[in-house]
């Protein structure tokens, strides 16, 4: 029988929708406000789950506290209090709207979990709008 855990944890950071393909009108009609020039700040929700068996040596799925460091390195040390276009790498000339910041969490961490272990990842950037990436 496979099990799926759960880790909540949570980021704070500003960003910008904005395609420099695009006119300012047509960026402003796209985007309304999330295009402001001066960017704006969410209290982003993030919930990461792995589903699979349980070891019979550990009881786990996965530790929990593995779980909690490697969100803290690949996601909130990265994002955390940091103008996602301006300061990180991945959203430099990557449009951070919650979709794509939903799929670029999923690949980090994608690449530390086992294969034999399923992932999702559900990004609130709102409490009533959110992102699910995974099975």
């Amino acid at each position: 029988m496979q099990v799926t855990v759960s880790r909540k944890a949570h980021f704070n950071a500003a960003h910008r929708l904005h395609n420099p393909e695009l006119s300012a009108s047509e960026n402003e009609e796209l985007f309304g406000l999330c295009n402001n020039e001066m960017y704006h700040g969410h209290n982003y929700e993030l919930i990461v789950s792995v589903k699979g068996d349980i070891d019979p040596k550990t009881g786990y799925v996965v530790d929990m506290k593995w779980l909690k460091d490697l969100i803290k390195k690949e996601v909130e040390s990265r994002y955390d209090h940091k103008n996602l276009n301006l300061q990180t790498e991945d959203f430099k000339s990557f449009n951070p709207t919650a979709e794509n910041i939903a799929v670029v969490i999923w690949n980090r961490l994608r690449e530390h979990i086992p294969s034999s272990l399923t992932l999702k990842v559900t990004l609130y950037e709102t409490p009533r709008n959110f992102v699910e990436v995974g099975a």
